[in-house]
């Protein structure tokens, strides 16, 4: 189904309630394009729905609300609703992982956790009052979704935060590829919807290396550990190319930093030699893992190695990825934009960002008509029209033109 048409489908849905995007301060870069892109599809239906009182306010030349997060010198804050909120269908855009922005407590200057980042979205609800119609959070990285389950006397750090987002009145959750999405069993009863789409990697991959063979001989899709392989596997039987993985053997004796240390990564999978490969992660956290991983593909004779991650945090910084480039252990990282990116990323050559500001504002404006999603995030059909362009040697979209991201 093409853009025009799935548009074209909430032309016959009546909105739920007038729509309100918060952005908080975290996600001001990606709040900007997705207002942007809510922006244009609406004065696509002007004509359709200026005159029907029940699109009142449906084109807008700007759907945020205006909030605030103050703090005080203590380190204690509050959260400030300057608009309406009542009747409202209102969206509240976070990055927990946003570790740019400071505060000042007793005079020194700290930079805000994920603990803080929750804390200022739980104070944005309470200052809602309960008044919207509905309340939706995004949150596209999952808060704490590393710790999802137990394996000892351990705090249940996802479960927690779910369960208290509902209480509080959230009637929506939408986050991106979870670590473990099983966490919605908190709440069976509330809206849970966990979003992964590779097509907007595979564009990038095409537009970088546009000689890409995508093929079960020469193409590999490689899931890092035992976690990712289904999102590994779904990818693979789309593109029609072969699977592998790698597992994690562990020293269960000793905790380093939270976790049993990695041992080593064992390889199980085809031959690789010549052949292009792609390891699909949810994460690059201080990287070690998939750094790992990339290497021993280079030492199997792989030909390219693509690291697609939807988060990349770099917690330890970027001098070790700097130092595997240059020792030939990879050829290409993609993240997503869904979460803050350090700003000195756009000057390495050995990285790429896929935008996903479009494919986010469209799944926010089907959701405020209560419209069917599956035809619009299902990414089978994109990628299959892509590797037909691909397959007949259509290569001017991404030689000849200005490379577009933005497709959902």
């Amino acid at each position: 189904m093409s853009e025009l048409e799935l548009h074209q489908q909430l032309e016959r849905r009546i909105p739920v309630a007038p729509l309100e995007l918060i952005v908080m301060p975290s996600a001001e870069e990606m709040g900007e394009k997705v207002n942007s892109y809510l922006v244009s599809f609406r004065q696509q239906y002007d004509s359709v729905v200026k005159n029907d009182p029940a699109f009142g306010g449906y084109v807008r030349g700007d759907y945020r609300m205006h909030t605030e997060t103050v703090r005080f010198g203590t380190g204690e804050g509050k959260g400030v609703v300057l608009d309406s909120a009542r009747g409202k269908d209102i969206y509240i855009l976070t990055d927990v992982t946003n570790h740019s922005l400071t505060y000042t407590i007793n005079g020194f200057t700290n930079h805000m956790s994920p603990d803080d980042h929750f804390q200022d979205l739980k104070r944005i609800i309470a200052a809602i009052n309960g008044k919207a119609a509905r309340l939706t959070v995004i949150m596209p990285f999952l808060y704490e979704g590393r710790q999802h389950k137990r394996s000892g006397r351990e705090s249940l750090d996802a479960s927690l935060m779910l369960r208290e987002l509902i209480d509080m009145g959230v009637d929506g959750f939408i986050t991106f590829d979870a670590h473990d999405p099983r966490i919605q069993n908190v709440a069976p009863l509330s809206g849970f919807d966990n979003f992964i789409s590779p097509y907007q990697f595979l564009r990038v991959i095409c537009h970088s290396y546009p000689d890409i063979i995508l093929d079960k001989d020469h193409f590999v899709v490689i899931s890092p550990d035992e976690g990712a392989l289904d999102r590994a596997i779904y990818f693979a039987n789309v593109v029609g190319a072969d699977t592998g993985m790698f597992y994690k053997r562990r020293d269960y004796s000793r905790i380093v930093n939270g976790k049993n240390p990695i041992v080593a990564h064992e390889f199980l999978g085809t031959d690789l030699a010549g052949k292009d490969v792609i390891v699909m992660d949810d994460m690059i956290s201080s990287g070690g893992s998939i750094l790992d991983t990339a290497r021993q593909l280079k030492d199997m004779n792989a030909r390219h190695v693509f690291l697609c991650t939807t988060f990349g945090l770099f917690t330890d910084g970027l001098e070790a990825f700097d130092k595997a480039y240059e020792n030939g252990d990879f050829d290409l990282i993609i993240t997503s934009n869904l979460t803050y990116l350090p700003p000195e990323l756009e000057t390495r050559s050995w990285y790429h960002s896929a935008d996903y500001s479009k494919f986010m504002a469209t799944i926010i404006d089907f959701f405020n008509h209560d419209a069917s999603i599956n035809d619009a995030t299902t990414s089978t059909s994109k990628i299959h029209e892509l590797l037909a362009k691909i397959n007949r040697h259509e290569q001017t979209e991404f030689e000849q033109q200005e490379f577009d991201q933005t497709e959902f």
